[in-house]
């Protein structure tokens, strides 16, 4: 791609006592991305997060965003980029309005061009009918609507959120990615986004897995899926370790054990499906074939679902 990055991540290592939550990480994210970072907690996510928000510096490596050095020119960094947090950062107690004007004075915006940019922001995030209402009584989905108006109001080219979609209902996942296009169509904003959820990953450009803080994949989502190729074929059983054994030794290939049951990588899928059946006639409950997903690539990749540390290993209870 001939046109320069935006964001440049150059071998990127984070240590935490003796653990490596990052190992070497590269990436860029070029002008009008929406990028994903995807993978478990415990992966990375958060810790990359804080270091391209000048939050923490990393152990080894650098980054630049718009040309500027997250360490040697973090107070530029910071004007370049707008950030949401995981976790909520408006206060409750003001309004929408009064949150937005105190976000303008950190940025040294005041009087009526802040006025005016208060309003063109709730405008073009439909909030702004609710300039009075106090934040604290506003939906999951209106809250992220401010916070993401109040990332953009000193017109940053880039914006980073961690884990945006979290606590909202499927309604309002689908509206934070249909704002997030809206921004890149009409300001070519380019979003930078951590998640552990599939089906935004499917929403972006670039999806970058990251696992035990490595990054493992690097590509379009229709290129992650296209290079397993064939069908993956999910079994369930009453005993699914005993079915996974039987599986892979008498017919081979890609078998692995997941919660529900067997995984089987097979071209012609929907040609396989009889001999298997065949095969063992009355141990078998249900048989699915489908197109590989995102969670099949992770599989693929790692030996084990993007689910399986949702629960554990997070990064923030270090």
């Amino acid at each position: 791609m001939s046109e320069k990055a935006c964001v440049e991540v150059e071998s990127v290592s984070h240590q935490y006592g003796k653990r490596w939550a990052l190992n070497d990480i590269s990436f860029q994210v070029y002008p009008g991305q929406l990028f994903a970072l995807l993978g478990p907690n415990g992966g990375g996510k958060s810790t990359l997060f804080r270091i391209l928000t000048t939050l923490l510096s990393p152990t080894k490596g650098t980054a630049r965003i718009e040309g500027a050095d997250i360490i040697k020119q973090s107070h530029d960094v910071r004007c370049s980029v707008g950030v949401v947090f995981q976790n909520p950062s408006l206060d409750d107690r003001l309004t929408v309005l009064e949150n937005l004007t105190h976000q303008g004075h950190l940025y040294g915006l005041k009087g009526v061009p802040l006025r005016q940019r208060c309003h063109e922001v709730m405008d073009e995030f439909d909030i702004d009918d609710r300039a009075k209402d106090m934040v604290g009584i506003l939906s999951g989905g209106l809250k992220r609507r401010v916070e993401l108006a109040k990332a953009n109001l000193h017109h940053p080219k880039i914006l980073i959120l961690d884990e945006p979609s979290t606590g909202l209902d499927p309604a309002a996942r689908l509206g934070l990615f249909t704002y997030l296009e809206k921004l890149r169509t009409a300001d070519g904003v380019t979003t930078l986004v951590t998640t552990h959820l599939m089906d935004e990953a499917d929403r972006c450009d670039i999806v970058a897995f990251l696992d035990d803080g490595k990054l493992v994949a690097l590509d379009s989502p229709l290129a992650l899926k296209q290079a397993i190729g064939g069908d993956v074929i999910i079994v369930t059983t009453q005993d699914a370790p005993a079915m996974h054994e039987k599986i892979a030794n008498r017919f081979g290939g890609q078998v692995d054990l997941i919660d529900n049951g067997v995984r089987i990588e097979r071209d012609r899928g929907h040609e396989f499906v009889p001999e298997l059946i065949e095969a063992f006639p009355n141990e078998i409950d249900s048989v699915t074939v489908g197109k590989p997903t995102l969670d099949d690539v992770f599989l693929h990749l790692t030996g084990h679902q993007l689910a399986r540390d949702s629960h554990e290993n997070v990064e923030n209870n270090r």
